[in-house]
């Protein structure tokens, strides 16, 4: 078993934001992959994309990677008038999508509409399978016009072969400020869900459901085990069983500009009980890898993906 990384780079030039790949051989110790240059390039929407989730279908093999259509570079200088505002009400209503059935032959980049016109930007998508419903729930953080495009909340959509998707719908809202960054696991039958809480506190929490649509519970031991991380500073909560059954949870540090943001790691026995403990000195990243999704993979795949852009 080894471990594939997709995420972003922290630069101010648009190869920042594209499709990056890391490898590991036991989830601690990553490396580049293509010599630390983008493996897929966005050409349609905004000409960037950030905040990757992959995923593999079950039921045909394909490997599918959705990723927010948002260009820094290009889009903040140009359409968005160095506004997150703008962004936020005016930004992409869609996703940036590839496929590929090895991790190595991609299809062109396209773009799928999840909003309508009364959302704003789509951001940070995350993908889970459903077990009750034998479907995949892809679920990401938007404002909407609903507030006026104040407080973002979680949505999701219901695919089962990346094709079609259903009708938005709210995932979870938080009553006192709004939430981003979702990322969802399944441990023993439940679902836990990470989201990063805009204010009270601003900080990633933990919410934990019998059904991946809610109604969610906040683990407040997870509370507990964030209360001595800096507030306002991580983001990007993404996370992997390793195969001795413990969890790591990355969370993507932004509190320092440019190259020095990139992924934080933590290890818990169980997201059950939402005991996670800072390890920076376990882990080794070649680069500050930025807002993306871990998933496992065969030696095989690792050999044919660390070949392919050796």
């Amino acid at each position: 078993m080894a471990y594939l990384f997709v995420h972003f780079r922290e630069k101010t030039t648009p190869d920042g934001e594209q499709v990056y790949f890391g490898l590991s051989k036991d989830g601690f110790g990553w490396e580049a992959v293509n010599h630390g240059q983008p493996i897929l390039w966005a050409y349609y929407g905004d000409k960037g994309v950030r905040d990757f989730t992959i995923i593999k279908c079950g039921a045909t093999g394909k490997y599918h990677i959705i990723a927010t259509d948002l260009s820094l570079a290009y889009g903040m200088r140009n359409q968005y008038h160095h506004s997150w505002d703008e962004i936020g009400r005016k930004g992409s209503k869609c996703f940036s999508v590839w496929e590929s059935t090895d991790l190595v032959s991609w299809s062109e980049q396209r773009l799928v509409q999840f909003g309508d016109k009364d959302f704003g930007c789509l951001w940070a998508p995350d993908i889970i399978f459903d077990r009750e419903r034998g479907d995949y729930v892809v679920h990401w953080s938007s404002s909407h016009r609903c507030n006026d495009y104040g407080q973002k909340a979680i949505y999701y959509s219901r695919t089962k072969d990346f094709g079609t998707f259903s009708k938005p719908e709210v995932l979870y809202r938080k009553e006192d400020s709004g939430v981003i960054d979702s990322a969802m696991y399944e441990e023993e039958g439940k679902y836990y869900l990470f989201v990063k809480s805009e204010g009270n506190p601003h900080r990633i929490i933990l919410l934990e459901s019998e059904h991946v649509t809610g109604p969610f519970a906040r683990v407040e031991a997870f509370d507990e085990s964030m209360a001595a991380i800096e507030a306002g500073q991580y983001e990007a909560p993404t996370a992997v069983r390793l195969e001795d059954g413990r969890w790591c949870l990355f969370l993507d540090y932004y509190g320092v500009p440019g190259e020095g943001q990139g992924y934080v790691p933590f290890v818990a026995d169980s997201l059950a009980s939402g005991i996670f403990v800072r390890s920076d000195e376990k882990f080794h990243f070649p680069y500050g890898f930025k807002h993306g999704t871990i998933i496992k993979i065969s030696e095989e795949e690792y050999g044919r993906v660390r070949d392919f852009y050796h």
